[in-house]
């Protein structure tokens, strides 16, 4: 019977070495380990906002395109920092003269195709509070912004979900090495080794709200924007030695 549980005990510490190649179990009569992958997450409220905010603007040539731009990218730029972003938060992401394709304007009249033969476009990222959010796209938007929308949510402190989640995981690794000691009809003893890999995020896809109607802008109030809750998960690999 003694056998037959070392037998029980080595198979299973292969399997995983199997999958994890950077950790080398020695399987022997004097090595007698379980090893168990365990992941678990921590979500948490975002506090930090990157809002993409942009404009397009355009013109009967380059020239009148370019200062009607400028006139726009100025009067964002300083709405945002008048909201009490600083300067550096407030970062150039994209910016282009260019002329207007045919395909653009196939649906306009022939007057307003003369006043759209150049564009300009540019975008910055501005990371605030998650509670500013939405004041600060509303300002930007009603700066001229009318190509923004998007907004990524962070944490300002991504090590201690991190760290959270991977004590989580590890407790549940012993929980799950206990039960397998159990059936094995062994007690199961210290931590051997231990390895955590923090799970990559999911990339969001971008999305921009093109926003007219400035006058009526003027009047409305901020959207109702509430910050997402951001995931954290790690996965943990642990080695314990058995009794």
């Amino acid at each position: 019977m003694k056998n037959l549980r070392i037998a029980a005990i080595a198979l299973v510490a292969t399997s995983f070495a199997t999958h994890l190649p950077a950790q080398t179990i020695q399987v022997s009569k004097e090595n007698r380990t379980i090893a168990i992958t365990a992941t678990d997450r921590v979500i948490a409220q975002a506090d930090i906002a990157t809002l993409h905010i942009g404009f397009i603007a355009y013109g009967p040539d380059s020239a009148v395109a370019y200062a009607n731009g400028s006139l726009i990218s100025n009067a964002i730029a300083a709405a945002v920092i008048k909201a009490g972003v600083p300067a550096d938060d407030l970062e150039s992401e994209n910016q282009n003269v260019s002329p207007v394709q045919d395909y653009q304007v196939q649906r306009l009249t022939d007057a307003e195709k003369a006043q759209r033969k150049f564009q300009v476009v540019q975008s910055w990222t501005v990371r605030t509070n998650a509670k500013d959010a939405a004041r600060i796209l509303d300002l930007a938007v009603k700066a001229g912004a009318n190509q923004s929308g998007q907004i990524d949510w962070s944490l300002r402190d991504n090590n201690a979900p991190q760290a959270e989640a991977a004590a989580k995981a590890l407790a549940s690794a012993r929980t799950q090495a206990e039960k397998m000691a159990a059936s094995l009809n062994a007690h199961l003893g210290a931590l051997i080794y231990a390895s955590n890999q923090v799970q990559a995020e999911p990339i969001r896809p971008v999305m921009r709200a093109m926003v007219a109607g400035t006058m009526a802008m003027d009047k409305s109030e901020p959207l109702a924007i509430n910050p997402r809750r951001v995931e954290k998960s790690a996965t943990v690999y642990a080695v314990f030695a058995i009794e």
